[in-house]
């Protein structure tokens, strides 16, 4: 597996392993084969794994925590704070304040049951605290060795800038697929000026990108996609159009749909690390093949025009969580 390396150095596998779906969101869990997918993903060097504790909540952690209990030296551990959640699963809000980064920082540990994170991220950004008091906490753990390295997720270039002014900031992570480009209007510059690099979760469009994205109609009621701006009504319908026409250049090039949709994020910079998740050791397999696939400026061309961005129907979350990006 290629090394890449993000901000202040940070050395990464150049897919990571997105572990949120192995709790919640995507369907149902099953522990088991999801250990099992990232004792292979290890095995296959993959070592950058991407939790949070809103996942699940809380039980995301204490699982990747169980899965690497034994293999803490070979994993790029990364974690996030900042979506507030109550025990019963409940949404309390976007949080910031410097206590609660120390407080959740603290349980982040306990629950991964690691002495130290390699990359902290502020999950979104709390507009009701400046960002340099937020940052100022997230400082304070790096100094106390608690963490290694810090990040932002979905953050404007505005936000970015201020908190690098506070402490270096290794990574930005946000959504940047094939259908989801937004990061091309000014943030991956301004994290190339400012020497950050970029983590691109959902890299497969949430599934979508994928041979599985005709199943959709059939998804769970357990799975949030059923009810996904994307995934639904009218925007499904037009949405689908896409995939068949990645169809077309997946069999003409002897690869997956999937492969190639990741193989163009891979093809964005030696900067740009995609975290697909999934925690099915099969889908797993077929994701590191992608890093094989060498795409010319003509494939990627051929790509971008079978998905254009402008023709996407429905925004990349429902409402209120749209009202919480580019912080």
């Amino acid at each position: 597996m290629e090394r890449r390396i993000l901000g202040q150095g940070l050395e990464v596998s150049a897919q990571g392993l997105g572990c949120m779906g192995m709790s919640e969101f995507y369907g149902p869990r099953n522990d088991d084969e999801s250990i099992a997918t990232i004792h292979a993903a290890l095995d296959q060097g993959v070592d950058f794994l991407d939790t949070a504790d809103m996942y699940g909540p809380f039980i995301n952690e204490q699982l990747v925590g169980r899965a690497i209990a034994n293999r803490r030296d070979e994993v790029v551990l990364a974690t996030k704070f900042g979506n507030q959640r109550a025990e019963d699963g409940s949404f309390l809000g976007i949080n910031g304040r410097p206590e609660y980064v120390t407080a959740s920082c603290d349980a982040s540990l306990a629950r991964l049951g690691v002495d130290v994170i390699d990359l902290y991220y502020q999950h979104r950004v709390d507009r009701s605290v400046p960002i340099e008091e937020t940052w100022g906490a997230m400082k304070s753990l790096v100094e106390s060795g608690k963490v290694r390295y810090l990040g932002i997720s979905e953050a404007s270039s505005a936000t970015i800038e201020r908190a690098h002014a506070v402490h270096p900031v290794s990574a930005l992570q946000s959504e940047y697929s094939l259908w989801s480009r937004d990061p091309e209007d000014g943030v991956l510059d301004t994290c190339r000026r400012l020497g950050i690099g970029f983590v691109a979760y959902s890299p497969l469009g949430r599934g979508f990108l994928t041979s599985e994205s005709k199943n959709r109609e059939a998804a769970s009621d357990h799975d949030y996609r059923k009810h996904h701006p994307r995934f639904s009504g009218d925007a499904l319908a037009n949405n689908l159009q896409f995939v068949a026409n990645l169809d077309v250049i997946a069999q003409a090039k002897g690869a997956t749909i999937a492969q190639l949709a990741l193989a163009w994020v891979l093809s964005r910079g030696a900067d740009v690390v995609p975290i697909p998740g999934t925690k099915q050791r099969k889908w797993l397999n077929e994701n590191i093949a992608a890093s094989a696939l060498n795409l010319s400026d003509t494939d990627c061309a051929a790509l971008e025009a079978a998905v254009p961005r402008e023709a996407v129907a429905g925004d990349r979350y429902q409402e209120q969580a749209m009202r919480a990006l580019n912080g």
